[in-house]
């Protein structure tokens, strides 16, 4: 029994992709039950890549983590009525649905509240008008891979991380609590919606990107520069490659005693008319600082750079593949036996609460069809049995 803050509370997630998912995952692991619904046979990302050995998705397994699987033929009205009974009959803490399913409106707010009254129900959606998006094509009209990548570049830098995807998905996760508080004080449900455009909006506004761009002032592409700072990569004596930032002042002062350019600097300022301790000037004169610093990091390797760094404020790190990450060491991480998978070290919440912390596997698919239906619905088995043989739902193989 999973004891975590919100032990008690019961979510019904239909959906697909990155954003819902992981809206679902950020509530389990924090201690609710999160029932994912999928449709006989696995939605759209059952698939997805990357892929173990056996076929079976690690994106799907990774985002799923925790949840229980129930598997329904969307097509047919006994399985939309077991959905709807399901929202219905899941308890004080249950009637909460999270979904990015569009054009259902079996699976709508207004259907679902007829049934519970005190319904929290999240729909996320490309578009606040229910125009489809995903997250790339929201990227794309947003800005950020114009400015992402070398100055010299002719053309966008799509991101590899789906990064509004998971924003919208935390957004989620916030928007489902703040709608539980709500009905915990007033008994009120929830009718919510979360675009997945508006999400990027709203990043872009709050970090200042729209308001530049409405002040006349076009954003440069600066490579892997800091915008407004000073932070670039550096290629080590041993060809290894580290992102060296300087923040504050402190961080500049020792990195400047560091490397031996204290007085360089110093005299530096002084004919530049320049103060290297704030950020806009460490910006403008972000070349000259980077080709004084060049010398003193390509004639050492790595492991003379990190021991002059340890113990100081100096920001840096090692840049590396994701096979050369060292997992064993790392206290976020536990070991699994992954159905389909196998052995693996897998993340718990980065939230450390007090009930929290327990690392627990995805389901296979359906597996647990049968103890849903028979606990929450109170089926018999042998009912659930018939049900998958005429097809309303489906269960683990």
């Amino acid at each position: 029994m999973n004891a975590g803050p919100l032990a008690g509370l019961t979510a019904l997630e239909i959906s697909s992709f990155v954003a819902a998912p992981l809206g679902g995952l950020t509530l389990a692991q924090l201690g609710a039950e999160v029932i994912r619904v999928d449709p006989v046979g696995g939605a759209a990302d059952q698939g997805r890549w990357p892929l173990a050995p056996s076929g079976t998705s690690l994106f799907w397994t990774g985002l799923n983590k925790g949840k229980r699987s129930v598997t329904v033929n969307f097509r047919q009205p006994e399985g939309r009525q077991i959905i709807a009974d399901l929202v219905r009959a899941s308890g004080p803490g249950g009637g909460i649905v999270l979904t990015n399913a569009v054009g259902q409106a079996w699976l709508g707010y207004p259907e679902l509240a007829r049934l519970r009254p005190d319904l929290i129900h999240l729909q996320i959606l490309g578009y606040r008008d229910g125009r489809a998006a995903v997250d790339y094509t929201v990227n794309a009209e947003t800005g950020f891979p114009l400015v992402t990548g070398p100055d010299a570049l002719d053309g966008p830098v799509n991101h590899v991380l789906p990064a509004w995807d998971v924003a919208c998905g935390l957004y989620a996760a916030v928007g489902l609590l703040a709608a539980e508080r709500r009905r915990a004080n007033t008994g009120a449900g929830s009718q919510i919606t979360l675009a997945l455009a508006d999400v990027a909006m709203a990043v872009a506004g709050n970090l200042g990107f729209l308001a530049e761009a409405q002040l006349g002032q076009d954003r440069p592409r600066i490579g892997n520069h800091l915008f407004g700072g000073l932070a670039r990569d550096f290629r080590t004596g041993d060809g290894q490659r580290i992102m060296l930032v300087a923040l504050t002042r402190r961080h500049f002062a020792d990195l400047a005693k560091i490397t031996g350019l204290t007085d360089t600097f110093a005299e530096l300022e002084r004919l530049l008319g320049a103060d290297f301790g704030t950020d806009g000037d460490r910006y403008r004169h972000r070349e000259v600082i980077a080709a004084l610093l060049e010398p003193w990091i390509t004639a050492r390797p790595l492991a003379d750079i990190e021991r002059e760094f340890a113990g100081t404020s100096v920001l840096w790190s090692r840049y590396r593949k994701f096979t050369e990450i060292d997992l064993t060491q790392n206290p976020l991480l536990a070991q699994i036996s992954q159905p389909g998978v196998g052995s693996l070290l897998a993340p718990a919440s980065p939230l450390v609460v007090e009930g929290t912390g327990d690392v627990r596997a995805a389901p296979a698919l359906g597996a647990d069809t049968v103890p849903v239906l028979t606990q929450l619905l109170g089926l018999a088995e042998a009912d659930v049995r018939a049900l998958a043989e005429r097809g309303v739902v489906g269960t683990s193989s």
